[in-house]
């Protein structure tokens, strides 16, 4: 007796459970061992599972009333934590409220990089624990590198690289999407993926490799194990 079309949608059902499970595992065992070797690197790290724990340990970190810098951050927003921030009575500095004015922007883009907290993503991070990040204006980059805040990053798995050269060149691999949304117009927007140009509207200008926590600054790194930015 053949088996009906409700066993078999039952049969893929299955599959597609035990898949998923499969997925969600993988993700946490190779989450779970970048937070022990950034551990070992001295940056303050923990592995949750999905993007509403990695909210409420941001929310764990910063205190309310204090001032926190969210440069660009599709990872950031997409975990909602300008708005939950805001509830915390946190004063929150962005540079992508469309109603700024240049002036304003320009404000905004240094009380980013001098607030209590600067919290950010990262464009990759290796297995051992290396974090890699390219910018076109260096807020991003220079809010990292040095700065007076706490570091916070939240970082997806889709995030982790095999080794260096795996991590830029997914860092690079990021910028499509990222020039697409800025409304850019260089060679990636049309090929889809980097061709090192010398557009004027280059995004891909400075990179920043961080080895370990800079001296003297406390440096958090939130891992996630869901794919969050590009």
């Amino acid at each position: 007796m053949g088996r009906t079309s409700h066993n078999k949608e039952k049969d893929v059902l299955i599959l597609d459970n035990v898949l998923k499970a499969a997925k969600v595992k993988a993700g946490e065992v190779i989450g779970k061992t970048l937070v022990s070797e950034l551990s070992k690197k001295g940056y303050s790290a923990c592995y949750v599972g999905t993007k509403e724990d990695a909210l409420s340990e941001v929310l764990r970190i910063i205190p309310e009333k204090t001032s926190v810098g969210i440069p660009g951050s599709v990872t950031i927003r997409e975990i909602g934590a300008m708005d939950a921030l805001k509830e915390k009575g946190c004063t929150v500095y962005q540079h992508w409220d469309p109603s700024l004015t240049p002036e304003q922007r320009a404000e905004v883009l240094q009380n980013e990089n001098t607030s209590d907290y600067f919290l950010t993503s990262a464009n990759a991070v290796t297995r051992d624990g290396m974090i890699v990040n390219i910018d076109g204006t260096g807020n991003r980059v220079s809010g990292m590198a040095w700065g007076r805040s706490e570091l916070i990053f939240v970082v997806g798995v889709n995030k982790i690289a095999q080794n260096l050269d795996a991590a830029i060149a997914r860092a690079r691999a990021s910028t499509p999407a990222n020039v697409l949304r800025l409304n850019g117009d260089t060679p990636c927007t049309k090929t889809g993926h980097c061709v090192n140009c010398d557009s004027p509207g280059r995004v891909c200008r400075a990179m920043l490799i961080l080895e370990r926590p800079t001296m003297g600054r406390k440096t958090h790194v939130i891992v996630v194990g869901e794919e969050l930015g590009y």
